[in-house]
């Protein structure tokens, strides 16, 4: 018999109570709770959080928001006795799909590769973003020319950040509306 993603284990606050319970603290600080997923088969059980926000998430504000988190949640009658479980606040992975305008924002100056509704792929640099629109920074033929592209959002079937171990071009860095000190 499979687990029901909507139950819960006994002892345990649901997905609802904590978003519900968090959500305030999290935005004083600047980030939006975007999953909770609780696993109530994992010795101790584990309650996980996933934020983000237009600051990466660093180590002294997941410390800080775990700290609350934990003092709010072991307030909640959902966990009589103090029951033991494990709380991780942790931000979206780098392969997240981005999915929304925002998290394109978020992504500005990040290597993206995209699939677009055509079935062609575009790989290049997040510039700037709105009114339902991205801007990409594409490398065109061997000299490492860039140019600009507008992609509109709904044309983008798939979008995930790549992971880039060398620094950006800077000429890559001003089309994207970056002095190069953000990338």
């Amino acid at each position: 018999m499979g687990t029901n993603p909507r139950s819960r284990p006994a002892g345990l606050p649901s997905q609802e109570q904590v978003i519900e319970l968090l959500h305030d603290e999290f935005a004083r600080a600047g980030y939006e709770i975007e999953d909770v997923t609780i696993d109530g088969a994992a010795r101790p059980p584990r309650i996980t959080i996933v934020a983000d926000g237009d600051r990466p998430l660093d180590l002294d504000t997941i410390a800080g928001l775990s700290r609350s988190s934990a003092d709010l949640l072991d307030q909640l009658d959902a966990a009589p006795g103090g029951a033991p479980y494990v709380l991780e606040v942790t931000s979206p992975g780098v392969d997240r799909p981005l999915t929304t305008e925002k998290h394109y924002r978020r992504a500005r100056g990040r290597k993206v590769e995209i699939v677009l509704s055509d079935g062609s792929q575009l790989t290049g640099r997040v510039g700037e973003v709105g009114a339902g629109t991205v801007a990409l920074v594409v490398r065109e033929g061997a000299r490492a020319d860039f140019s600009v592209r507008e992609l509109p959002l709904e044309a983008i079937t798939k979008a995930v950040v790549q992971v880039e171990f060398s620094p950006p071009n800077q000429r890559e860095l001003e089309l994207a509306g970056l002095s190069g000190q953000e990338g």
